[in-house]
């Protein structure tokens, strides 16, 4: 009976203790690497998607994994919130970040902890609108580099593409993975295929040093069956072409050097919303990213069945579940 008492005590503190972030200890055998996944943007659901992968990558993979939030002042999840990034001191020890950000301005204490990991050198898998990850930092701030308006900001530095525009219609034209034929064998490509987002292609144009593993087809409507769209538009540059020659490159590689001297493998990928991540092709890539980006042997085809149930919100500003808190996405015990 006492140690009944004993083990509730201790759930309980240790429940309390992770009031404002997830958890998800390895299960099977265990990679002892601890992988950090960041959620923060206002419309593609993070909120949901972060802690699907965490689970999938601690439960399938044996990583450790911790989910870190924007809270609101009630302590509950609030993807407004762009100045908060909870308990931002798992990022101390994190070998690899997952993320999926948008227009954060996170106080000083976090963003240092972001920096330092990103100037030890962790890998970054970084999905969808994380190429325009951080605004709002003020002009004599030491992270006003990271604005996506400064030149496109810690994106453009990091990933090689900040915002740009939408270059299929939002919400209209659903997004086909065409695997890039010179890149197919790719280690992040293994067992990958049948891309598909309900998500529209973003205008990108990553640099020279970029591998390109996935282009984006656009399709006329928003299930894998429609037909290809076939329309001009103007580029950034103002360069007419036909939406869909060449296709905006979706997904790339690079290794970039940091502050610190050492350097990151990144992978950026413009698909990555709570609901494209239903597509089995598109959690293959991000698993099998994490394994290269640690340098580990990347499985011939990845577990990356969900753990639990998973059915996320559709995106678009203002539509996010309201009331979630943090431990609500724990393991079901």
């Amino acid at each position: 009976m006492i140690k009944n008492l004993l083990f509730s005590l201790f759930a309980a503190s240790s429940l309390c203790a992770a009031a404002d972030h997830v958890v998800y200890e390895p299960a099977g055998t265990a990679k002892g690497k601890h992988i950090v996944l960041l959620s923060g943007d206002e419309e593609y659901r993070s909120e949901e998607a972060m802690p699907m992968l965490g689970k999938l990558l601690s439960q399938r993979h044996g990583f450790k994994c911790t989910v870190l939030f924007s809270l609101g002042t009630d302590g509950g999840i609030d993807p407004t919130a762009g100045g908060s990034l909870s308990h931002p001191e798992a990022l101390d020890s994190a070998d690899a970040i997952v993320m999926l950000l948008r227009f954060r301005h996170w106080d000083e204490a976090a963003s240092r902890k972001f920096a330092a990991a990103v100037n030890r050198g962790v890998p970054i898998i970084a999905l969808r609108t994380s190429t325009h990850a951080f605004s709002g930092y003020a002009k004599d701030s030491p992270y006003a580099a990271w604005n996506f308006n400064n030149n496109g900001g810690w994106g453009k530095k990091f990933l090689g593409e900040t915002w740009v525009s939408h270059w299929g219609k939002h919400k209209v034209e659903a997004t086909k993975g065409i695997i890039e034929a010179a890149n197919a064998g790719h280690p992040v490509l293994r067992g990958v295929s049948d891309l598909f987002a309900n998500t529209d292609v973003y205008e990108a144009a990553p640099p020279a040093d970029a591998t390109i593993l996935v282009r984006g087809q656009i399709l006329q409507g928003m299930t894998p069956d429609t037909a290809p769209a076939s329309y001009k538009k103007a580029t950034a540059a103002k360069v007419e072409q036909d939406v869909n020659s060449p296709m905006m490159p979706v997904a790339w590689l690079r290794t970039v050097k940091n502050e610190g001297g050492s350097e990151n493998k990144i992978i950026a990928s413009t698909m990555g919303a709570a609901t494209d991540l239903t597509n089995e092709g598109l959690r293959r890539m991000v698993v099998n990213g994490v394994y290269w980006g640690l340098g580990l042997e990347v499985p011939e085809k990845a577990d990356v069945s969900i753990v639990g149930e998973y059915k996320p919100t559709m995106y678009g500003f203002g539509g996010f579940q309201k009331g979630l808190k943090p431990e609500g996405f724990e393991l079901a015990k």
